[in-house]
């Protein structure tokens, strides 16, 4: 069996764990909520599209917000994405979610420094509340090489099929590399606690990347029964036992 086999092979084994996952899930009532956030080209698509592939369509939801529009910059910054949190059953995954302010949005101007540094104080205490309220939140941040992010990056503008993942804002992911490894910092270091730790994915390996994602998604809901191996911890560690091991 050649490599390719072996990753479909395993993917499809992890593939009918989640499916019984989410089963037992729906029946135990669960709110279960994955942040997924990375560097441009750092395979949250990718990641989302396997576990999503064979979910159920009724209690699964994909949440991917476009820019807010001139009313939302008005309202309380979580207020938004508060209407898409889950309900007793629900597995929902946000692809970007309030982590805009931490990343994307001081990095390109698009937020005040003094909105930056609120979101910092406010959203340990905006996960408290979700989690109070029985959601299960699970925060995961892919992490990518410079080299391998510009390598993807170029892949994308040849590939007539990857038109939709083309956007405006990828010349500035590696022109703004040093500020986007600021701002991830930052946010790791604020934002990861008891009540919404964050998880880092090495993602350079896409397919490695992805059975380990779905590996660690697994071994925190904790379906009894369950013999999903733990994740790779040369893949996935916690924000705050990285050693090193983010990208510069």
């Amino acid at each position: 069996m050649g490599k390719k086999d072996d990753y479909e092979a395993e993917l499809e084994a992890l593939q009918i764990e989640l499916v019984e996952t989410q089963h037992w899930s729906i029946e135990q009532g669960q709110k279960v909520l994955i942040v997924f956030e990375g560097r441009d080209s750092a395979g949250k698509d990718g990641a989302i599209k396997r576990i999503t592939e064979y979910a159920s369509p009724r209690q699964t939801r994909v949440v991917a917000l476009p820019k807010p529009t001139e009313r939302e910059t008005t309202q309380w910054y979580f207020q938004r994405y508060v209407p898409h949190l889950p309900a007793a059953g629900e597995w929902v995954i946000f692809n970007r979610s309030w982590y805009n302010r931490a990343g994307v949005e001081p990095v390109m101007g698009f937020c005040t420094p003094e909105q930056h540094e609120q979101f910092l104080k406010d959203v340990p205490h905006f996960e408290t509340l979700l989690r109070g309220s029985g959601i299960q939140l699970i925060k995961i941040w892919l992490d990518i090489s410079k080299a391998e992010q510009a390598k993807r990056l170029a892949e994308r503008v040849d590939d007539p099929l990857k038109r939709f993942k083309v956007s405006s804002l990828d010349a500035e992911a590696q022109k703004r590399w040093d500020g986007y490894s600021a701002a991830r910092n930052r946010m790791l270091s604020d934002c990861h606690t008891r009540q919404g730790p964050w998880t880092v994915v090495a993602t350079d390996d896409k397919k490695t990347a992805r059975i380990n994602v779905i590996c660690h998604i697994l071994t925190e809901l904790k379906r009894p029964g369950s013999k999903v191996k733990r994740p790779d911890r040369d893949v996935v560690f916690a924000a705050d036992d990285h050693q090193g091991r983010l990208n510069p």
